[in-house]
């Protein structure tokens, strides 16, 4: 690690990221609606974009900083176990052809902002929908921690900020400034803001990938090298225990997998993931994206050869998740380090921006307005959405700055336990009505039950951590080790099935379904990919419903 701040890398770093804050300020212009007092229009863009904006937006969503840094840290630690992001992208895009366009087809024809205002609309039940929406929030809260670990990586690795014994205001400082203007930018343009600065951060992304998957093998003597260095450390000292491996061993196939399936039912669960789908124009933009979505997972199979460069490169980081931070320290120069900093630190604006704005959604449209101010106004929505965005990241930020950095990775794997138990609610109500809406609730109360007493006993692999230390536990019945999501996915599902046949046999009452058969294939006709100028929003928009008994 180089000795004080690295200037040039620092410099460059200052200049993109004061770039994308501009850009994030002049987003309001962009596309700028008659009304903006709506959720429409500041939670999601209006509801006009087009295939490539929604593409990047949904691409800066999804792969973020935390994507960017940990999945390579993971092959770094322990090996092809790590490979799991790899498959379970590739898995998602086939499933989510099958259900986004639908999602997007009802909600645009009732106006719905969230998955819970679907849920409610669907099966006619607050209790559900509520329960729906604080899931969606708490799995949400610890992902945009995440990103801010991820600028803080960064700034560690620049040598920003002093060292540990630094006053922790001087320390922290270059973090609360980054906060406070993502948090500034957020509220004054709300979605525009970060399907603008996308453009940049997917750019940087892919550049940077490019360089380093040619240039870094070139100094380190070409891949046999990196394997053959990675292999070594995996293999442990001799007589010794080995630490991973190359590929994963037949003991860890079924955590492998289950764990590769679970996380692709779970990642379109996400409010991010549905806000930035439904800010799309039309429902064939959904469908366009799903097909060319999958370029990102090959830059993620990329990506995550960086952990074994690190390995060969000789980068030794007590901190896991500063490996390929230090890694781009090492091996290239100055101010293409800094290029490659702001392209993480960018990374963690993005969908930080995104997941604030959808978890203020879900908020203020489900209880808020659900249970608090039935009446509320489009204008009083909006400016307690923005609000609560600012209170989410402050939450984001104080779990940061308070708590160790792997206790906010593991309350990011818990959360994907959670999120997962919204699938039977959501995807099930979008191809059926037969599922009965107290059965979805008790099967949703039974998988988050299972799913975090499971959790609670799982020590980290070092037992730093007693509990909520990793995502993985013996399968009842199967003895084998599986991901704890699925499995209380599977209970989730079974309570589900077997309450609705008797909860239909004895004809408990239904709920009041909102939706029609039409309401899920329902276009705007959107005749095509067409090129989108920043100077004005698409004739094509459509005109959003503000009608309150529409959420």
């Amino acid at each position: 690690m180089k000795d004080g701040v690295n200037g040039v890398a620092l410099g460059v770093f200052i200049f993109f990221f004061l770039a994308v804050t501009v850009i994030g300020f002049m987003a309001a212009r962009w596309r700028k609606a008659e009304n903006e007092a709506s959720l429409d229009e500041w939670g999601l863009g209006g509801r006009s974009f087009g295939t490539w904006v929604t593409w990047f937006l949904l691409g800066g969503d999804l792969y973020t900083a935390y994507t960017f840094v940990a999945v390579p840290a993971a092959i770094y630690a322990a090996g092809a176990a790590g490979f799991f992001a790899v498959p379970y992208t590739i898995l998602v895009y086939p499933l989510i052809f099958t259900f986004l366009p639908r999602l997007w087809s009802v909600s645009h024809k009732h106006g719905y902002v969230t998955t819970s205002d679907f849920v409610r609309g669907r099966f006619g039940s607050k209790g559900l929908s509520l329960a729906v929406a604080v899931t969606g929030i708490l799995a949400t809260m610890p992902y945009i921690a995440l990103q801010l670990v991820g600028i803080q990586a960064v700034l560690d690795v620049m040598g920003v900020g002093g060292g540990e014994n630094t006053n922790w205001f001087v320390k922290d400082l270059p973090l609360l400034i980054a906060f406070a203007v993502l948090a500034a930018y957020t509220y004054s343009s709300g979605l525009r803001a970060p399907a603008l600065i996308a453009f940049v951060k997917d750019g940087l992304i892919y550049l940077v990938i490019a360089v380093a998957i040619i240039y870094i093998p070139i100094k380190l003597g070409g891949f046999d090298d990196i394997f053959a260095a990675a292999q070594e450390k995996f293999a442990g000292p001799p007589g010794g225990k080995p630490t991973g491996a190359l590929a994963p061993a037949e003991a860890n196939q079924w955590t492998y997998a289950t764990l590769a399936l679970g996380s692709a039912l779970a990642l379109f669960m996400y409010p991010h993931s549905i806000t930035a789908t439904l800010s799309s124009r039309s429902r064939n933009v959904i469908r366009r994206n799903t097909t060319i979505l999958p370029l990102y997972s090959l830059m993620l199979g990329l990506l995550a050869l960086l952990g074994f460069m690190a390995i060969a490169a000789g980068v030794k980081v007590e901190n896991g998740q500063l490996a390929i931070p230090q890694l781009f320290e090492n091996m290239f120069p100055d101010w293409f380090a800094g290029v490659a900093f702001a392209a993480i630190g960018i990374g963690a604006l993005v969908p930080a921006a995104i997941m604030s704005i959808a978890a203020a959604n879900l908020f203020t449209r489900n209880i808020y307005k659900d249970f608090l101010k039935p009446d509320a106004t489009p204008a009083q929505e909006t400016k307690v959405s923005k609000l609560v965005s600012l209170l989410v990241k402050v939450g984001a930020l104080v779990f940061v700055l308070t708590m160790d950095k792997t206790v906010a990775i593991n309350f990011q794997l818990l959360g994907g336990i959670w999120i997962l138990q919204t699938f039977p609610a959501l995807v099930g109500g979008l191809f059926t009505r037969w599922f009965h809406r107290w059965a979805l609730l008790a099967g949703w109360a039974v998988g988050m039950a299972y799913g975090t007493l499971a959790a609670y006993g799982v020590a980290s692999p070092t037992h730093t951590q007693a509990h909520f230390g990793g995502s993985s536990k013996e399968i009842p019945g199967i003895g084998e080790i599986g991901y704890i999501g699925l499995t209380a996915f599977v209970l989730n599902a079974v309570v589900t099935v077997v309450l609705t046949f008797v909860l239909n046999a004895v004809k408990a009452p239904a709920g009041v379904d909102e939706t029609s058969p039409a309401d899920y294939t329902a276009d705007t006709g959107d005749p095509g990919v067409q090129v989108e100028l920043p100077s004005a929003r698409p004739e094509s928009s459509p005109s959003p419903d503000a009608s309150p008994s529409a959420g």
